[in-house]
This record gives C-alpha cells, structure tokens and sequence, in this order.
C-alpha cells in the first residue's frame, strides 16, 4: 500500500501510539497495540516535531535547519521515513 503524502500532509501519533522511553533497552521507543520500533536518534528529533499542527514541510525545513543540510535531501529522508511509519501503522496523516 503506498501513501500519498504532499508538503501539507499534518502527520500524527493515532491513539494507542507513543513514544517513550524503554528502561531495558536504554533506548526511545515507539510503542503501538503489540508492535514496537526502536528509534535512533535522528528517529527520535523527527517525532518530537510531530506534534498534529506541523506539516512535512515545517518539519523538514526546522531539521534542515538543526542539521544544516539541504531541505531537498532532509524533505526526501523525512518523507520516506514518514511513508513507512504510516504504511506500518504507527503514524496517520491528515490535510494540512
């Protein structure tokens, strides 16, 4: 199934997903009903700016910043990780 995602699309966390921390592991995870991801740190930066109200383009354009790298390169790396936590179930979209 492919998403289709524009520079509006407002990704967010649908209930029953969080993010927190996993005491075991020492690691920042995102927990779903029976699924888990383990996030490094990048993973990590990119879910604290999805708060519902960002779109992918604020976000890509504040990580291009933080990062000082270019906002294609970032818009691309952050679309394909936000594809794959939506096709995954972790993250749901909604028009900006």
């Amino acid at each position: 199934m492919s998403v289709s995602l524009t520079c509006e699309s407002v990704p967010f966390l649908p209930r029953g997903v969080r993010m927190k921390e996993d005491k075991v592991r020492d690691r920042m995870i995102l927990v779903a009903p029976e699924r888990t991801v383990v996030l490094d740190e990048t993973g990590i930066t990119i879910l604290e700016l999805i708060d519902g109200v960002n779109s992918i383009a604020d976000i890509a354009s504040k990580l291009a910043e933080k990062y000082d790298a270019p906002l294609q390169t970032i818009g691309n790396d952050l679309v394909a990780f936000i594809r794959d936590l939506v096709n995954r179930g972790y993250l749901e979209l909604k028009d900006g």
